[in-house]
Order: C-alpha cells, then structure tokens, then sequence
C-alpha cells in the first residue's frame, strides 16, 4: 500500500510550501452544484482533521483504513499532515461557506512516480453530494501531473459505492493478490 508507506516517510512542512508554490487552492462544483474549495494539508491541519474523521461514518472509516478503526489515531494523523507534497499530497475540501472539512482525500506515487494510489473520505452528512466524485476526478489529475501512468485504490470487497464510482470514471477492477476480500481497482491516466 503506497498510501501507508508514503504517509510514514513524510518530509518536513518547509518542503511543501516550496513544492505547492505556496497554496495550491483549487475550486471544484458537484453535480449538485455544490462549490469546494481544495486545498492541500498543512501541519496545523491536525485537529480539523481530527474532527473531521470523528463525523465520517464507521463504515466509511473501516473502508478508507481497511480495519477496524473506531478512531484515527494521532500518529496517523500526523502522518496525514506531514506530506511532502511532491510524490504525496492530502487535499481537504470544504463546502462553500462552512469551515469544516467535508472530504479528504490522499494521493501518494510510488518511489518511480509511474504508479499513484488514491485513499477518499467524506464526511457523513455530505455523502451523495457528488463530493466523492469530484475529488477522485481531482486526485487523477492530480496524480497525472505529477507523472503517474496508473491511479490505484485498494477497496474493501464490501465498498460497493466507492467500486461503482470508480468503475463509472473508467477504473478496473483486478483480483488482489494477498487478500481475497480486496480488490484492487486500476485506472490508466495515459493519453
């Protein structure tokens, strides 16, 4: 899992600033016509993020960990907000006119960038929204800019709505290997 491994080996808050050009905010509208403001993490992102996970439903949480996460530990958390914005960037949206994170989602490329991973939440109240669309539109560009010839997502046999989306943008579906109760789904990002 690249999303793990690249979360553990984050570089110091410095290097992003530097590798975003200072901001990196992007705005994005749902199918809905709901408005998000993007941005990527920043290291005294820690607590919204914390409550932000505290408002995703335990089953989304169980997908996006793939455990049995009750609550995101602080380790992990900081290890969600200290990217280093070059092979990893976490971006949180924000519904127009409410201060709270309605989605994160993370993007890490493997040590040769031609693979990418994508891990998506959004919060409870906001699912069905088109948000989760959105941002996994948002992470393939994203992770296409950055060199990927691949975007991945390791999903729970049981995330059928996560499956569905992505299979409507064109990902698919291949057996994971270690596990018989993942699937790994595969978009190619190529021309």
């Amino acid at each position: 899992m690249i999303i793990e491994t690249a979360a553990a080996g984050a570089l110091p808050a410095q290097a992003g600033e530097a590798a975003t050009g200072g901001g990196g905010k992007t705005d994005l509208v749902t199918h809905t016509g709901l408005t998000l403001h993007v941005r990527p993490v920043r290291p005294e992102d820690e607590a919204l993020l914390a409550e932000f996970f505290a408002h995703v439903a335990p089953a989304d949480l169980r997908f996006r960990f793939l455990g049995g996460v009750r609550e995101v530990s602080r380790e992990r958390l900081l290890a969600m907000t200290q990217v280093d914005h070059r092979t990893t960037e976490h971006f949180l949206a924000f519904a127009d006119g409410d201060a709270a994170v309605a989605a994160a989602v993370m993007v890490a490329c493997d040590p040769s960038t031609q693979t990418a991973e994508v891990a998506i939440s959004v919060r409870a109240e906001h699912k069905h929204k088109g948000i989760a669309w959105e941002m996994l539109r948002h992470a393939a560009r994203h992770a296409k800019a950055l060199g990927a010839r691949t975007l991945e997502s390791l999903e729970s046999r049981e995330n059928h709505e996560a499956i569905e989306l992505e299979r409507e943008q064109g990902f698919v579906a291949v057996p994971y290997p270690d596990d018989p109760t993942l699937i790994l789904i595969r978009k190619d990002l190529g021309d």
